[in-house]
């Protein structure tokens, strides 16, 4: 069957077609992204470890202040992790919107345009 039979012209085939690569790319992003939220998730709980076995140490040991150094460092380590796992996870909203609402539109076009002719 022919794209002029089937209802479908070459520029509703290249308009397809970019949408797939468009949807290809953005799922290579997710899945980057996605990769990368699960790592930082892992850091986060070795650091949480590193935080916990620090002051268990602060409280067995007399010499604080290097621990309290530590201890400093790994919190604002985890408030960087938080910022950036919030605004990865944040980030999406709008895609998937996008996605929801173009495909929607997509499916609406494509069948008012086969009712229509």
């Amino acid at each position: 069957m022919s794209a002029q039979n089937s209802g479908f012209t070459q520029d509703d085939n290249q308009e397809l077609e970019q949408i797939l690569t468009d949807l290809e790319r953005s799922l290579l992003e997710l899945q980057e992204r996605h990769a990368q939220v699960k790592q930082d998730y892992q850091k986060r709980i070795e650091l949480e470890q590193q935080k916990e076995t620090l002051k268990q140490q602060q409280e067995d040991n007399q010499a604080r202040e290097p621990i309290k150094t530590q201890l400093r460092y790994i919190q604002q380590e985890l408030d960087n992790l938080e910022i950036n796992l919030e605004s990865r996870l944040l980030n999406w909203q709008p895609f998937w919107q996008a996605v929801r609402m173009g495909g929607l539109g997509v499916i609406i076009g494509w069948l008012l345009k086969s009712w229509a002719g």
